[in-house]
Parts: C-alpha cells; sequence; structure tokens
C-alpha cells in the first residue's frame, strides 16, 4: 500500500469512526406496487425536481431534515425509464445509481420497474445472442466510428448460410449504443426468436451521423437545412459503402435486398425512410418510428417513388405514438405516400417522443421481418 493510499484509507476510517460520512442515498427505490421513490442528497439547492421518462410534468420533491430531496411516483407500468434531477435549473445524473441511459448531448440515470417474463425487453432463460463492437475509421465522415452488432443464438460464421440483416437505427444525440443499451434490442431478439416470433437475423447498430457536427450544434440544429441535409447524405453513402461492404465480409450476411431490412427511430426513422425508399435495389423492408426531420419538399426527396415500388418493397411500416409532437409530421408523411400510390402500413400507439413506444415498435416490425 503506498503512503497516499494508506493515509485516505486511514483518513475514510477515522471520519466514520467519528460518525462523519453520511449514510448512503437509496435511490430509486423500486415499491412492491411499482411506485419509485427518488432521492438526492443536496443540502445547499433552493429547489428539485425530477424529470421522468413519459411524464409531461416533472415532480416536484421535498427536502428532509438531513438536505436529502425525495418524491414518489404513482404506480408505474413495467418497463425502463430514463430520469434526471434538476437542482435549482441544472440538470443531474443520479449519484446513487450506477444504471445510466448514455446520450450525447442528455445523458440520464435509468431506472428498471421489472415486470413479467413475458413482456419483451426482461431478461429471461433462453438462447442468447452475442453483441460485438467494432471500430473504423471513416473516409465519408472524416473521423473514427463504431457500430455494433448483434448475431443470433447458434450464430455459426462458417456456415454457408447468409442471416437476414436488420440495419437499426438510432436518434438524434444517442450513441452508437442506444438501441443495446437503452432499447433493449439484443434481449428483444433473443426472446423473440426463443419463442418463434422473428426470424433469426443479424442486426447491425451504426452511428446514425452522416457528420457530428449535428451534435456539436445541440437541438437548434434542426433549423440548420444545410446541415441537416448533408447529414442524411453523408449517412447514405457512410452506410452503404463503409457499414454494409463491411458487414458482408465480416459475418454471414445477406447480399440480397429480400434479406435486408431498415429502420430506425426519429432521426433514425428519416434515415431510414430516405435510404431505404430511394436504395429498393438495397432494401426490401423498410420502417420508421416517431420518424423526424424529414425536409418538408416529399416529392424532392423521394423522386419517382409511386405505385411502381410497392412491387419491390416487401414492408413500408411507419409507426408513431399519439401523443408524440412528431405525429401530425408522420400522418402527413403517409397521406403523401398514399396520394402517390404507396402502400403504407400505417402504426399510431398509445405514447410519446420515448423509447417505451420505440422497444414496441421494434417488437412488433422484427416480427414481420423476412417471413
Amino acid at each position: 500500500m503506498t503512503r497516499l493510499s494508506g493515509f485516505l484509507c486511514c483518513s475514510l476510517l477515522t471520519a466514520l469512526a467519528l460518525g462523519q460520512a453520511p449514510p448512503p442515498v437509496i435511490s430509486p427505490e423500486v415499491h412492491a406496487d411499482n411506485s419509485v421513490t427518488f432521492r438526492l442528497r443536496d443540502p445547499n439547492a433552493k429547489s428539485v425536481l425530477l424529470r421522468l421518462e413519459g411524464q409531461v410534468k416533472p415532480f416536484g420533491m421535498e427536502r428532509d431534515d438531513q438536505g436529502i430531496w425525495s418524491t414518489t411516483t404513482t404506480p408505474l407500468s413495467p418497463d425502463y425509464y430514463g430520469y434526471s434531477f434538476v437542482a435549482d435549473g441544472v440538470a443531474l445524473i443520479d449519484p446513487s445509481n450506477w444504471l445510466l441511459k448514455p446520450n450525447f448531448l442528455n445523458p440520464q440515470s435509468a431506472v428498471h420497474v421489472a415486470g413479467p417474463a413475458s413482456l419483451p425487453w426482461e431478461v429471461n432463460d433462453v438462447p442468447h445472442g452475442e453483441v460485438h463492437h467494432h471500430f473504423y475509421r471513416s473516409a465519408v465522415a472524416g473521423d473514427d466510428r463504431d457500430y455494433y452488432v448483434y448475431t443470433p443464438p447458434a450464430y455459426d460464421p462458417r456456415t454457408k448460410e447468409n442471416y437476414p440483416v436488420l440495419y437499426l437505427l438510432h436518434g438524434f444525440s444517442d450513441d452508437a449504443s442506444g438501441w443495446t443499451a437503452v432499447g433493449r434490442a439484443n434481449v428483444i431478439l433473443d426472446n423473440l426468436i426463443a419463442q418463434g416470433k422473428a426470424r433469426p437475423m443479424i442486426v447491425v447498430m451504426p452511428l446514425g451521423y452522416g457528420t457530428m457536427e449535428m451534435v456539436r450544434h445541440g437541438w437548434g440544429v434542426w433549423s440548420n437545412t444545410e446541415l441537416r441535409n448533408r447529414n442524411f447524405a453523408k449517412f447514405r453513402e457512410a452506410l452503404l459503402t463503409e457499414v454494409m461492404p463491411r458487414i458482408e465480409s465480416e459475418y454471414r450476411a445477406s447480399r440480397d435486398r429480400s434479406g435486408r431490412a431498415l429502420a430506425g427511430l426519429s432521426m433514425g426513422g428519416a434515415e431510414s425512410l430516405l435510404t431505404g425508399l430511394n436504395a429498393p435495389d438495397k432494401f426490401a423492408w423498410v420502417g420508421g418510428f416517431s420518424s423526424g426531420g424529414i425536409p418538408d419538399d416529399l416529392a424532392s426527396d423521394f423522386p419517382g417513388l409511386d405505385a411502381n415500388t410497392n412491387p419491390r418493397l416487401r414492408l413500408l411500416w411507419i409507426a408513431c405514438g399519439t401523443e408524440d409532437g412528431l405525429i401530425t409530421a408522420n400522418r402527413n408523411l403517409r397521406g403523401w405516400l398514399k396520394s402517390r400510390g404507396v402502400k403504407v402500413t400505417e402504426i399510431e400507439t398509445p405514447g410519446a417522443h420515448t423509447w417505451m413506444v420505440w422497444r414496441r415498435n421494434l417488437v412488433e416490425f422484427a416480427s414481420l421481418l423476412f417471413r
């Protein structure tokens, strides 16, 4: 033990012996009725709020005489929820909680309200696939980036049979781990495959930006039309010329359009539609979950899209939550597609712009693929 580490250890033990170290804060605490108590020690704060995913209004928190702020929710439906504290206007993760929701702009803590084994995002005693993490230098984007690949249970790289592939895209401000770290995509696919509700498939989850300038500009970037369009174009190029060739050389991945699907949430939904519908020679299955950021000039962005597209599309699936601020844009898009004679599966579910909606979207969409 070094002199410094010995000193720190002795200091800690002394503080504990003198009763100077405060007891640990338990947060979050999930109760038997699925209500959750959140706590934050911050004796100097004037006010603290709790922002909880799926809730429109923040929860007010009250301080006790020990300087610990707390609030208890009503019973919550079983799921994973992102949350943060807002202390005097500053957003904070929960220092008492190890479970995090990664994000470039708004990282949060997360709480798991456990549910029955029948919920597809709950880990079950079934065969499990593997999640692989890859890194590469992108000539298109001019940076170093990563992508994740899920391979199903019993995947064998030595087999001569290729697996169908779902290219699954995250939303704005997420990183490439979004669909595994938050969306539970690998757990969902494990359960669906074990139940015979989905075909064994490879799932590829790339970094969804054509340029990282999108993130550096923050949430106001969507008013920058030039940057938005460049991001979409560069992402499409990176996916088609860099990620897909890598997948098809490294994995037993289908090279046939009928064995390729493309789907995503929010920004990733827009990228899926803009890329997939303009490359019918590459994708036969296309899905958008709460798609956001699609330019207004639909005729310009989807040139030549008409009823002649239908024989090449096995599925065009566009979903959105009814409480989502993007519901009108998605309804307008579906209406325009139908006016062009394009067949579209229209899905509307309760919920806002949240991962609770997108997990359920993935469950339903993945169950339809490659049949």
